[in-house]
């Protein structure tokens, strides 16, 4: 024989786990701003006692939350990072940051990312408020993508392998193949990894040329760690070395010039990706810029619309200086 459960109480349950349910939530959001919180802070902001405090900070780590508590007069509880994947709790504006970043990813570097980022976003989708969605929606009838013809992918678990490596400081053996096809195998110590947003180089010291070089990750055949610590003489900017090799090492030919203005105000006339800059001073930066010939540097100078004195090479001095004859001559 089974007993009935008084209506009230039935309502009275509902309402305990939906109180429950949003003082957790109130909790989880205390915690994830970055500072330590103790009981008593908790139970003031919350108005219960630290008795719940506590058992609701067990209730979150039972969920997967990976809450750390520090002892003495200055330690508290704080969000750490979990053992498992908890729900996650976003506002309106960090909800499409996540929606527009795995639209990104769909459409990114990552072989196999695609699939698992589309997929990630249809869920994610179904659950965004419709005054989100619609702005997502304006996103993409916006936006167009055009896949080049170059653009490699790099699989993940190579990406998360040779991420590893730098992480643990561990010799890797590597089959690379390079820009004109042919294939060699290298010992390196990797270092960093950068992200140009189309692509990802790996920075390694390449042990066979005793030089810090840049490898494309998607020309990354293979990799394997050989269990030996790395040595790194002297680590480069990562981020700068790839820069240089971007925008100098390709070409047969590289001007040198200077701008009187601060590096911040030069890399908007002349974009990382096309020049290797360093500051000359507060107010002065050089930078180094590859191209075909003398004549196509000269022409690229003469677009940027800008006041600049071309310290090297002479060709292309000489070929600036002839250029800017013609358009006076044209012009009288």
């Amino acid at each position: 024989m089974t007993r009935s459960v008084p209506v009230r109480v039935m309502r009275q349950t509902g309402r305990d786990m939906l109180d429950t349910s949003a003082r957790l939530l109130r909790l989880l959001s205390l915690l994830a701003t970055g500072r330590a919180w103790t009981s008593g802070e908790l139970a003031d902001r919350l108005e219960i006692t630290e008795r719940t405090v506590r058992r609701d900070i067990t209730r979150l780590r039972d969920l997967g939350y990976g809450i750390e508590s520090q002892m003495g007069p200055w330690g508290g509880y704080r969000l750490g990072a979990g053992t498992t994947v908890p729900p996650l709790i976003l506002d309106d504006e960090e909800a499409l940051a996540v929606a527009v970043g795995l639209r990104a990813a769909a459409l990114g570097a990552v072989s196999g990312s695609d699939q698992a980022a589309l997929s990630a976003l249809l869920k994610l989708r179904q659950w965004l408020p419709s005054r989100i969605a619609d702005r997502l929606g304006t996103l993409d009838t916006a936006l167009t993508h055009i896949a080049r013809p170059d653009d490699g992918q790099t699989s993940p678990a190579l990406l998360l392998d040779l991420a590893t490596a730098c992480r643990r400081g561990e010799r890797l053996r590597m089959t690379y193949r390079d820009g004109s096809g042919a294939m060699s195998n290298r010992r390196v110590d990797p270092y960093r990894l950068v992200s140009t947003g189309r692509r990802w180089y790996l920075v390694a010291h390449d042990l066979t040329r005793q030089d810090w070089r840049t490898f494309r990750t998607d020309r990354v055949i293979d990799a394997a760690a050989i269990g030996q610590p790395v040595d790194l003489p002297d680590p480069p900017d990562p981020a700068r070395l790839v820069s240089r090799g971007l925008a100098v090492n390709p070409y047969a030919m590289h001007v040198t010039i200077r701008l009187a203005m601060p590096l911040e105000e030069a890399l908007r006339v002349v974009p990382a990706t096309t020049g290797f800059h360093r500051p000359d001073g507060d107010d002065a930066t050089i930078i180094d810029i590859g191209g075909p010939d003398a004549d196509g540097l000269a022409r690229y100078l003469l677009g940027l619309k800008t006041p600049l004195r071309i310290l090297a090479p002479e060709d292309v001095r000489q070929a600036f200086l002839a250029r800017v004859r013609r358009l006076l001559d044209e012009n009288r």
